[in-house]
């Protein structure tokens, strides 16, 4: 795979500082059941690496002490970590809302039985991932059968609950372009998605995030070996719009990492680029302080003009209407 971060060294991003911690986004692992193209986090079944007990530990007396609003969780398949269960169970009792980035086909896999009703009973929002509705679009981009397996996830989660209003099971579907490109305006789209979802599935979902495909890791490796990397980034640099840098997600969350070290995002972590807190080369969760991190510098690159492009993307999806 091609080494990404040296082109993504020399920038004029803007500088940004953080304002504190809202959210704790913390990197399971990246072991999948799934191979993405578009993974950032060249996560696939080959993966071995995973969040150990006492890491998992570490997290749950950080949420305590920073008084995170949300943990939002993601891999690889976060749900394959031994600890999951353990984890979500903790972050609800403190009163935490709770993220699980699904890549919905995990519902299936041996060993995940009840997980849906386990997901249900604890209140935990289900982001999943569903580049697209129709089944050649997804099956090419994510693996043969995966659009079928994917549409009965979505019809059992309808069944508990989720997708009808409740705000304690919200359903968010996923949508990354296919290639080198922008995604669409995130409320035109979602009309599409719930018009085809229903009309055909009778799935219900409460919203559509849209995500920009970030140049780094698997998507990166793919342009580079193109030749469309420098096209993909002067797209992305012509997009900019100063407006989004309001909201981007770095200002307020905090990504760990499998082993517990933090980061200003999830893209920063895949490329080595740690969280620069006083008198600390890197700082693992054990050591955040909410109070400590408002007003740092958030590490930027050039891979940071994916989040304020067009409409912006983050996490939560769209920055702007």
């Amino acid at each position: 795979m091609h080494e990404v971060l040296p082109l993504l060294q020399k920038t004029d991003f803007p500088p940004l500082r953080r304002r504190g911690l809202s959210t704790l986004q913390v990197n399971l692992g990246y072991v999948c059941n799934q191979t993405c193209q578009h993974c950032h986090v060249n996560a696939g079944p080959n993966r071995t690496e995973s969040m150990d007990a006492a890491t998992v530990d570490a997290v749950i007396d950080a949420l305590r002490a920073t008084q995170a609003l949300t943990l939002d969780l993601t891999g690889g398949a976060p749900e394959l970590n031994p600890h999951f269960r353990r984890l979500v169970q903790a972050a609800r009792e403190a009163g935490v809302h709770v993220i699980d980035r699904c890549n919905l086909t995990v519902l299936f896999e041996p060993g995940q039985e009840g997980l849906a009703e386990f997901l249900a009973e604890q209140g935990v929002e289900v982001t999943a991932s569903l580049p697209c509705y129709l089944e050649d679009n997804i099956d090419a981009q994510r693996g043969r059968g995966v659009h079928a397996a994917s549409m009965r996830a979505l019809q059992r989660l309808n069944t508990l609950g989720y997708g009808s209003g409740d705000a304690r099971r919200r359903l968010s579907l996923v949508y990354n372009p296919l290639g080198a490109s922008l995604p669409p305006p995130q409320a035109a789209l979602e009309a599409d998605y719930r018009r085809m979802l229903g009309e055909h599935f009778g799935i219900r979902f409460d919203r559509l995030l849209t995500l920009a495909n970030m140049p780094i890791q698997r998507f990166g490796s793919t342009l580079i070996s193109k030749g469309t990397f420098s096209g993909y980034m002067q797209l992305l640099r012509g997009a900019h719009r100063p407006e989004n840098l309001e909201s981007v997600m770095c200002r307020d969350l905090v990504s760990v990492d499998w082993q517990g070290w933090a980061y200003d995002c999830d893209f920063n972590q895949m490329l080595g680029l740690p969280l620069r807190a006083a008198g600390r080369a890197r700082t693992h969760v054990r050591d955040l302080s909410s109070s400590a991190l408002a007003g740092l510098p958030v590490v930027v690159r050039d891979h940071c003009y994916g989040c304020t492009a067009g409409q912006g993307s983050s996490c939560g999806g769209a920055l702007a209407a």
